[in-house]
C-alpha cells in the first residue's frame, strides 16, 4: 500500500453539507479512513441513509462515525432533543439492564443509518461541580457504579453491530477546564488515576470496547504533553489497561492541542494514536491533501516509522465494518428511562397553572445549541401554563402575579446569576418549583426540585409530565403515575 494511502487512511474529519461532496468521494475511494457526522450533516434518518450510502458507494468498509451519546449530545436529533436519556440519566436510574437496552436502541438506530462508529460513551466521572465539558454526559461520580453503566452501554451498542469508544482517557472528571478553549492540567497522580479515573476504562476494555477515544489532558507526571500527544498516555492505555483496539484522538482542533494541525497529527501518530479525529472544523480537499502529504513527509524524513503508520491504518479500517443485520430500535424506551431518572425533592404540588422561566445558560461546544425546552411540554399538560423570558426576580414575581413558578436550569451551582436569581425568588417568597437540567449542585430552598439529570427531550418531557400530575387544575386522566 503507497504511503499516501496509509496516511489518507488514519483521517476521520468532517465535512459541509447533507450530502457528500464530489472531492470526499473521491477521497473515500483513494483510502481516506472515514468521516465524523455532526448535526451540520443532519436533515433526518433518512437523510444521513441516503449520504451514508454514498459514502459506502465510493467505499463499502469507509468508517462512518457520530457522537450520539444520548442526552445533551446528539447529532441525529440536534434540532429538537435526544429521544433517550443521557449518561448521568441513566447512573441516577442505576438498572444496567436498562442502560444496555437504550445504547442498543441508540446502536440499532445508528445501524440503520449506515454509522459504524459510535463516539460514546463518556467514561468521564464526575469529580467536581465545576467541570465545564462533561457533567451529566458522566454516568456519575462513583467509579465501579460508572464502570458498570460504561460496560453495559459498550455491551448494547456493540451487540448490534456499532463500534463503541469509551472517552475521554484518562477522564475529564476532576478538570474545570472546557478542552474545547484551552488545556487542561489534572491535578492528579498516576496512583490517584489508576484507583479512580481508570476504572470505567478498565470496565470498557473488560466489555470489549473496540476503540477508546484520549482526551486533550496534561498528567503532570507523564510529562508537558496532553494525553493524545503522550506515547506515556497511550502504554498506559495498552500494557496497564490490557487495551488492543484502535485509539482515536479527540478533535485534534481544539485549541487545548494548539500550534498546527499537521504537526498534532504527527505528534498524535508517533506516540501510538491510530485515527484522527479532524471534525470540529470541517476539511476541503486541500486541507485533507496539506495532512497527507505531512505525514507522508514525517514517515519520509524518519520522524514517523512506517510500521507505526501501518499499525494506526489497520486499526482504523477495523472500524469500517458496518453492520451485517439491523434490528428495529425502540423510540418509546427513551421517555421509560427519562421518567426513572427523575428525582424529586421537598412537596411539589402546584396550585394552578404555573408560569415557567427557563434560564438559559451559554451552551459548551460539544453540546451545542438546545433549542428546546421545558415550558411547551407542560402548557401542553396543563393549560393555562405561561412560558415567559425574563432575567430578574421583581420580573418574575410581576409576570406570575401570585401562581406558582417553575424555573429551569442547567448547572445553576456553575453560574452565578442563575443562583443568584433562584435564590432571590425564594427570599421573594414565590410557589416556587426549581427544575435542574445539569449535574444536581447544592440546594437553593424552593419549595420543590426536580432533578433530570440531562436535558434531552424526553428528560424534559418526564419533568414535565411530573409537574402536571402535582398540578391541582390537572385532569386526572392526564395524571402520570409515579415513575423511580
Amino acid at each position: 500500500m503507497s504511503l499516501h494511502r496509509l496516511a489518507s487512511g488514519v483521517l476521520l474529519p468532517g465535512f459541509h453539507g447533507t450530502a457528500a461532496p464530489d472531492w470526499l468521494l473521491k477521497r473515500v475511494a483513494d483510502g481516506l479512513g472515514g468521516v465524523v457526522l455532526f448535526g451540520r450533516n443532519v436533515v433526518d434518518d433518512a437523510q444521513v441513509t441516503t449520504l451514508n450510502a454514498q459514502l459506502r458507494g465510493a467505499r463499502a468498509d469507509v468508517v462512518i462515525g457520530i457522537d450520539e451519546e444520548g442526552g445533551d449530545v446528539t447529532r441525529l436529533d440536534a434540532g429538537r432533543g435526544s429521544e433517550v436519556p443521557g449518561n448521568h440519566a441513566l447512573g441516577a436510574a442505576d438498572d444496567v439492564g436498562l442502560t444496555r437496552a437504550v445504547a442498543a436502541s441508540i446502536g440499532a438506530r445508528l445501524a440503520a443509518c449506515g454509522v459504524s462508529l459510535n463516539l460514546a460513551p463518556s467514561a468521564d466521572l464526575v469529580l467536581t461541580l465545576e467541570d465545564p465539558v462533561i457533567g451529566v454526559r458522566s454516568f456519575g461520580s462513583d467509579p465501579e457504579a460508572a464502570g458498570a453503566h460504561v460496560a453495559a452501554f459498550v455491551a448494547g451498542l456493540q451487540s448490534v453491530g456499532v463500534a463503541a469508544c469509551a472517552k475521554h482517557f484518562p477522564g475529564h472528571g476532576a478538570s474545570t477546564v472546557d478542552s474545547h478553549a484551552a488545556l487542561p492540567v489534572l491535578p492528579r497522580t498516576h496512583e490517584e488515576l489508576a484507583a479512580v479515573e481508570f476504572v470505567p476504562f478498565r470496565a470498557a476494555v473488560r466489555a470489549g470496547v473496540r476503540s477508546i477515544m484520549t482526551g486533550h489532558l496534561v498528567v503532570p507526571e507523564w510529562g508537558s504533553a496532553p494525553a493524545t500527544l503522550n506515547p506515556l498516555a497511550v502504554r498506559v492505555l495498552r500494557e496497564e489497561l490490557g487495551f488492543t483496539g484502535a485509539v482515536i484522538t479527540d478533535g485534534l482542533d481544539m485549541k487545548a492541542v494548539g500550534g498546527d494541525l499537521a504537526e498534532g497529527s504527527v505528534r498524535s501518530l508517533a506516540a501510538g494514536v491510530d485515527a484522527l479525529c479532524l471534525g470540529g472544523e470541517p476539511l476541503d480537499d486541500d486541507g485533507l491533501r496539506w495532512l497527507v502529504d505531512s505525514i507522508v513527509a514525517a514517515v519520509e524524513s524518519g520522524a514517523l516509522p512506517v510500521e507505526r503508520l501501518e499499525e494506526a491504518a489497520r486499526r482504523t479500517a477495523a472500524l469500517g465494518a458496518p453492520a451485517t443485520s439491523v434490528e428495529a430500535h425502540d423510540p418509546s424506551l427513551g421517555l421509560v428511562a427519562a421518567r426513572r431518572a427523575l428525582e424529586v425533592r421537598g412537596t411539589l404540588a402546584l396550585s394552578g397553572p404555573p408560569v415557567v422561566v427557563d434560564l438559559a445558560v451559554e451552551p459548551s461546544i460539544a453540546v451545542g445549541d438546545v433549542p428546546w425546552g421545558l415550558g411547551p411540554y407542560l402548557a401542553e399538560l396543563v393549560p393555562g401554563t405561561s412560558v415567559v423570558a425574563a432575567t430578574s426576580a421583581d420580573e418574575i414575581a410581576s409576570l406570575a402575579a401570585g401562581r406558582p413558578v417553575v424555573v429551569v436550569t442547567r448547572e445553576a451551582h456553575r453560574h452565578a446569576w442563575a443562583r443568584e436569581l433562584v435564590s432571590s425568588l425564594v427570599t421573594i417568597g414565590l410557589d416556587l418549583v426549581h427544575v435542574e437540567t445539569g449535574v444536581p449542585g447544592p440546594d437553593l430552598g424552593a419549595v420543590a426540585r426536580v432533578d433530570t439529570h440531562g436535558g434531552s427531550r424526553v428528560s424534559l418531557r418526564a419533568a414535565a409530565e411530573r409537574v402536571a400530575a402535582a398540578t391541582r387544575t390537572t385532569p386526572p386522566s392526564e395524571r402520570q403515575g409515579e415513575h423511580r
